[in-house]
Order: structure tokens, then sequence, then C-alpha cells
């Protein structure tokens, strides 16, 4: 697959998930709940989360922001729910470390988080694909203290 055709597929994943997010909406029983927002561009998030027995069972989020951060938002709750803390702390790494335009491991299969992987190369939106994530470790690390 040609470089173009791969950036447009990627390009139709992100908007697929912000026109369609996945895990939109708030817990009412979330063991979890932090709010946070970029002021640089006015992106919000409220995140709640689920854990039971050291994993995350349920995550949901409510906001507003630009179709990066909402769909990150949609694919970050897909991949930590099932997954331990430790797992989805992990993985909040890897995505850190792919938003810096860095490799990631190869066995590693992240789905559709890979097409967020060309946001590395507009430094202003990082922190747009980042908000999510950086809330979900937030909650999770005040949890495990």
């Amino acid at each position: 697959m040609s470089f173009n055709n791969l950036d447009q597929l990627y390009r139709q994943v992100i908007m697929d998930h912000y026109k369609n997010p996945r895990n939109k909406g708030q817990l009412e029983d979330g063991t979890l709940t932090v709010d946070m927002n970029n002021p640089t561009c006015g992106d919000r998030i409220h995140l709640t989360l689920n854990v039971e027995d050291g994993k995350v069972s349920a995550a949901k989020f409510d906001g507003e922001g630009c179709s990066i951060s909402m769909a990150s938002a949609s694919m970050m709750t897909q991949a930590v729910k099932g997954k331990d803390i430790e797992t989805a702390l992990k993985l909040s790494q890897v995505f850190s470390d792919m938003m810096q335009g860095n490799d990631y491991p190869d066995d590693l299969d992240l789905g559709d988080i890979e097409a967020l992987q060309g946001v590395s190369k507009f430094p202003a939106r990082i922190k747009c694909a980042t908000l999510a994530w950086k809330a979900m470790e937030k909650g999770l690390s005040e949890d495990g203290k």
C-alpha cells in the first residue's frame, strides 16, 4: 500500500472514531473520575473508569475537542478495557513515545491507535492526541497509591 493510501486510511480511521466514538458517555458508578483540559486549544475530557481487581473493567469519556482529541479518547477507552493497570499504563507510555516519533515494539498490536502516529509530525497537535491518555494515567496512578 502506498504512503498516500495509508495516510488516507489513517484519516478515515480517525474520522470514524470522531464521528462514531466508542465508549462516549459517563459511567454512573465509575470508581475513578478525571477531568482534564488543554488550555491552548480548548479540548476538554471527562473520563470515568471502573477498576476492579486491578483491571480496568469499563472506561467512558465525555468532552469537547478536535477530531484528533476525541478520536484518541475513543481509541484509548477501547484499548484499556480489560487490561490490568500496569498494562494500561505501559500502553500509555508506548503511545506517548509514538507521539514523540519513536518506534514501538513490532510485536505490539496497537490496532486503530496506529492511525494517530502521523500526529507526531505536527507538534501543536500532540497535546490533543495525548489528553485522554494523560487523564487515564492520572486516574490510574492516583488509584494505585
